[in-house]
């Protein structure tokens, strides 16, 4: 193990400065120009929206797999556990930016994202009760605040907890059932919220009339597979730097499987939701996939299945495919590209209606994102070893055959 420390390249840091100047100059210059009238402020607050949550549900998605691994006590991925790590303890600044927009969504009362919350929307009767205290402003502020705190305040104690365990021995293995105890409290609070009320919150409320009962778990598969994409890319270019020594070409199959299998998870799910619904024909649920499937974003619709289903299944099918770096590369950056275009036809119909845009706006804004993404998490990566020392299960993730 002769190299612990992970240094930012010069050009790492240029790329993310440099995207994250462009999405400084977007936001500006769509505040600037946008906010004048209510169709262009709408699509500045959609597009805004759609990529705070989808890079913060992304890295959520890596204190999922810290947690769900160490209830399971796997020891496959403690070879690259710095990297989840990382990613995971950046998610309390995205759900920062995130809580901030939505709130100020809500506190002004936007109908064009959120039509909820013009009074009348929903009828006020019997039925409707239980939907106007969910769909409500204090509700949805108090929740998604104290999902934010509860997300990001676990992510950076399961991380501090791995470091811990690396400077002290002879507490080694107290801190990781002390850990174990914080992975379930994760995964609770995870059931509650990304699997369940925070999608009907953040993004299905936006087309309040219309309701899936498997819109979390399709929310989750997407953001799942995406963050396995990035924790892909993550550990293969720190790998080629020279850091994580003992990631092996079996450790790279495994994630690789990850991405394959949810991959597969997230095209039943999403066909599951469009066969009933279409085969039900009711006209409050069909309508939700009508402007998506026969309207102006019938491109997004069908490019959503070629991005999402059919190149991840073709190219990774093959075992030797997951082993390759070069493909598993490619397949990341389609599968990110893909669950973003995914999210992006989540909200825009129920926003800016058939008159999209998919312009400097929007892709300078995604750039600024992945410009934030790579800055932090390559400097979290900087501030400790790559390898997980005093780790009781650091032995069995050396001689791991997949």
């Amino acid at each position: 193990m002769t190299n612990q420390n992970f240094h930012i390249p010069a050009k790492a840091r240029t790329v993310s400065l440099a995207l994250l100047v462009i999405g400084a100059l977007a936001l500006i210059a769509g505040g600037i120009t946008m906010l004048g009238n209510d169709h262009s402020s709408t699509r500045f607050w959609a597009s805004l929206l759609q990529n705070s949550v989808f890079f913060l549900l992304i890295c959520v998605a890596s204190l999922f797999l810290m947690a769900a691994t160490s209830l399971a006590q796997a020891a496959w991925i403690v070879s690259f556990r710095r990297i989840p790590e990382a990613i995971g303890s950046i998610v309390w600044i995205l759900g920062i930016v995130v809580f901030v927009v939505i709130a100020i969504l809500v506190l002004t009362d936007n109908t064009h994202i959120y039509p909820w919350l013009e009074d009348g929307h929903i009828p006020h009767n019997g039925r409707n009760g239980l939907k106007h205290f969910f769909l409500s402003k204090p509700f949805f502020l108090v929740w998604s605040a104290i999902t934010v705190a509860l997300w990001g305040w676990l992510g950076k104690k399961m991380s501090s907890l791995s470091l811990e365990m690396g400077k002290n021995k002879d507490k080694a293995v107290k801190l990781f059932w002390k850990n174990f105890n914080y992975s379930a409290a994760f995964l609770f609070v995870f059931a509650i919220t990304l699997a369940s009320t925070i999608p009907w919150l953040w993004l299905m409320s936006i087309d309040a009339h219309w309701f899936s009962t498997m819109f979390s778990w399709y929310t989750f598969a997407s953001s799942f597979v995406s963050g396995m994409s990035m924790i892909m890319l993550w550990m293969l270019y720190t790998k080629r730097h020279g850091n994580l020594e003992l990631v092996t070409d079996e450790h790279v199959h495994d994630v690789g499987k990850f991405m394959f299998a949810f991959t597969i998870f997230w095209t039943y799910l999403w066909f599951s939701q469009f066969m009933l619904i279409w085969y039900a024909n009711i006209p409050e649920e069909t309508v939700y996939f009508k402007i998506r499937m026969h309207g102006p974003y019938a491109f997004f619709f069908w490019t959503n299945l070629v991005f999402n289903f059919v190149a991840p299944l073709l190219i990774l099918m093959s075992a030797p495919a997951k082993r390759n770096y070069f493909v598993v590369s490619v397949v990341a950056v389609i599968i990110l590209v893909g669950h973003w275009i995914d999210f992006y036809q989540i909200v825009m119909p129920g926003t800016v209606g058939e008159d999209w845009h998919l312009g400097w706006y929007e892709i300078g804004l995604a750039c600024g994102f992945v410009g934030l993404v790579i800055f932090l998490v390559s400097n979290k990566l900087s501030k400790s070893p790559q390898i997980p020392e005093n780790h009781p299960y650091l032995k069995e993730t050396v001689i791991h055959v997949s």
